[in-house]
């Protein structure tokens, strides 16, 4: 995923595409080049948690009437222009987190692979699964929730297991990560 060439990341310069299936349908630069202002506006607010949603949604229907958006760092520096940062992170990072699940249907994908793997897995055999945003973890969350509360399966870690201080100063990917724990029950 950090391949410019690939269109994940909006630190390198690279086509706006960000699909893990090189022959997937639908790209990012289709998202934001095609799509009505209210579509982006939802998709930024649904997989990107995006509190500025609305307006980054009406910036770049604005933008792209000049000029279709077809690079990460087109994209990327117009949202850093006009969206003030407030926290430590790239004003442009949940839009491209949100553009990245749409393309890619991670969401759906995710809840999928669990049902298949939990259709696979024997008694005694435990599942651990890595999220590494709000989005996936609840559907973790809620999935192992209800295998607990309906029996098919026991909590290995009660709370997410979180990488401490020590293994985010060495792999600052890891501060978002939550690790969770069940293992089928007889």
């Amino acid at each position: 995923m950090d391949k410019p060439s690939r269109g994940f990341a909006f630190r390198f310069e690279g086509p706006l595409d960000m699909r893990l299936d090189p022959e997937g349908p639908l790209t990012a630069a289709r998202i934001v080049n095609e799509w009505p202002a209210e579509q982006i506006e939802l998709l930024l607010r649904e997989f990107g948690e995006e509190r500025a949603a609305r307006k980054i949604a009406r910036w770049i229907v604005d933008e792209r009437a000049h000029a279709p958006f077809e690079t990460t760092t087109q994209l990327a520096e117009m949202i850093s222009r006009r969206l003030p940062r407030t926290s430590g992170i790239h004003p442009a990072t949940k839009t491209f987190m949100a553009l990245r699940i749409a393309v890619n249907q991670e969401l759906e994908a995710l809840t999928r692979g669990l049902e298949g793997v939990l259709s696979h897995l024997k008694p005694g055999a435990r599942l651990a699964v890595i999220s590494f945003h709000s989005l996936e973890d609840r559907i973790v969350k809620n999935l192992f929730k209800s295998l607990i509360e309906h029996g098919q399966c026991s909590p290995i870690t009660d709370s997410p297991v979180c990488a401490d201080l020590a293994e985010t100063s060495m792999n600052p990917r890891a501060r978002s990560a939550k690790l969770r724990v069940v293992e089928r029950r007889p």
